[in-house]
């Protein structure tokens, strides 16, 4: 068995198709008054009560063309069929009746809404009753040709739909996927920054015991401050990364919030936060950016930087671009950016490429390292 019938033979169903809506009924309603009216009023119509009989008697299937599409196709080909047959045998002249066209909407539900195998097993049935038509009222090789041609425009319509709305359920997995990276992403840089913190504060709790006893009791209040907050983002984050399951948003933190950066440790460099211009109105996903390289860097300072006293953190804009630097004045320090090492300077160069703008990060010339970026003031769409 080739690839292709093997594929088509093993689709699936559409899951969840409408049952019933308030079209179907108005429908059923257009098609039934409809096939009274041309039984009573058409004149040239022949054998006018048994057409009429089977336009209005196969009407009531369209209510389930999309939950059993293939046996509302073998009860209405297959009465039109036998209808045929019977109409061949007694040598009757064949049934013409405008209203049937409505049969064209259930070949287009067949491949819209069945199965590989039912709509192979449907489209048998389909030729065999189009078969028996041509016979019993054959009109030349042009009305074929044409009947044919409006069979396979149901079809194609149908499968066209099906197959536009599997793209773009596609298309929302891959972004629901792509969404849980880049949350995942954030849970690193929220939880680093957090215990980069607690791991300070029991530093400078252990180093000022001695001299200073109550700095181990404001050191565990700052550390259950910030355990507590981490445990609360991470099972916010945890709760959105898991498929189907309810979670609390809260907006993401920028550059008004980047003043939760600045402060002295006991231990470690001050940070000083200054922000030049008026930012408030960047796009979310820029502000955001901001926030978070910020914040990265200055876990890595507070966690890397040798003898530094000072972390300073700026901030400046105008009105096509933002700009970042996060310095210290360590000692010139040796250490290269590992790409590969996490999600961190990796992860902040990757933000800002994917805003349409450009992360560096590396030794000053002076002593201490810095981390410079600049990214558009309008996100890419």
């Amino acid at each position: 068995m080739s690839n292709p019938l093997r594929s088509l033979l093993e689709e699936p169903r559409p899951s969840a198709p409408p049952v019933r809506v308030r079209r179907d009924w108005a429908l059923l309603a257009v098609v039934m008054v409809s096939g009274v009216l041309e039984g009573v009023l058409r004149e040239d119509m022949p054998l006018p009560g048994l057409s009429m009989v089977l336009a209005v008697g196969l009407a009531p299937l369209l209510l389930w063309r999309r939950t059993h599409p293939l046996a509302v196709i073998a009860a209405a080909f297959g009465v039109v069929a036998v209808v045929d047959i019977g109409l061949i045998a007694s040598d009757a002249p064949a049934l013409d009746v405008y209203t049937m066209l409505y049969f064209l909407l259930l070949p287009y539900a067949l491949f819209r809404w069945g199965s590989g195998r039912e709509a192979v097993a449907g489209l048998a049935i389909i030729l065999f009753a189009a078969t028996m038509g041509f016979v019993v009222s054959w009109t030349g090789v042009a009305d074929a040709i044409g009947g044919v041609a409006v069979l396979i425009s149901a079809f194609a319509l149908g499968w066209a739909v099906r197959s536009q709305h599997d793209a773009q359920q596609r298309r929302l997995e891959q972004v629901k996927a792509e969404e849980r990276v880049l949350l995942a992403r954030e849970l690193h840089d929220t939880v680093a920054h957090h215990v980069s913190a607690i791991a300070v504060q029991a530093q400078a709790g252990r180093a000022l015991a001695a001299t200073s006893p109550s700095s181990p009791l404001e050191a565990l209040e700052v550390i259950e401050a910030e355990a507590s907050l981490t445990l609360a983002e991470m099972r916010a984050m945890v709760r959105v990364l898991r498929n189907k399951a309810p979670a609390n948003y809260a907006p993401q933190p920028g550059v008004v919030d980047l003043e939760r950066l600045s402060g002295a440790s006991p231990t470690g460099p001050r940070v000083e936060v200054t922000i030049s211009h008026e930012l408030a109105a960047l796009p979310r996903a820029i502000d955001a950016a901001v926030f978070r390289i910020a914040q990265e860097a200055v876990t890595n300072a507070l966690r890397h930087a040798r003898n530094a006293t000072l972390v300073d953190v700026r901030v400046a804009g105008d009105q096509s671009t933002v700009s970042l630097a996060v310095r210290d004045d360590g000692d010139a320090d040796p250490r290269d950016p590992d790409p590969d090492s996490g999600f961190g300077l990796a992860g902040m160069v990757e933000r800002a490429l994917l805003l349409g703008g450009t992360c560096q990060a590396g030794p000053c010339p002076g002593g201490g390292w810095a981390v410079v970026a600049t990214l558009p003031c309008r996100a890419p769409k």
